[in-house]
């Protein structure tokens, strides 16, 4: 059972968030904001978040076989090298330990994205993960009427 709706009880919280979500639906490639979504919701354990985002995705053409393959993205072949960046840095951020990103993984993302992608992907990165902690700390179930 949903313990609140925190759009119902702080709007303004809400609508700040939305905020970023509106901006990085703006400035990131879908795709890959869709893998984005998906892999952070997975590490999350954010039912809904995966629920949608992989509904969404779908729905704008993307291949069930590679949404499948998110959770598994090191050993599938099917992502190119800045989707298999970015979501390296998912991982990474998502996760993020004491000693924050490792070099490698940033590295190896700024090779194949310019500063404003990188920014705008951390942003789309972060926003997801505030979404998934809202989600699973409210207990926030998919649909089942879907």
């Amino acid at each position: 059972m949903q313990r609140i709706n925190a759009a119902e009880v702080a709007p303004q919280v809400y609508h700040a968030v939305l905020g970023l979500e509106k901006y990085v639906r703006a400035n990131v490639d879908d795709t890959v904001l869709h893998l984005v979504k998906l892999r952070a919701s997975m590490l999350n354990g954010c039912a809904f978040c995966v629920d949608m985002h992989s509904r969404d995705a779908l729905a704008e053409g993307e291949s069930s076989r590679r949404l499948f393959a998110v959770s598994t993205w090191r050993e599938a072949p099917f992502f190119d090298e800045r989707e298999r960046t970015a979501l390296a840095l998912t991982d990474a951020v998502t996760r993020l330990g004491e000693h924050g990103v490792p070099d490698e993984v940033w590295d190896a993302a700024a090779k194949v994205w310019s500063e404003k992608e990188l920014a705008d992907l951390l942003v789309a990165i972060a926003t997801i993960n505030v979404w998934n902690r809202i989600a699973v700390t409210s207990r926030t179930q998919p649909p089942l009427d879907v």
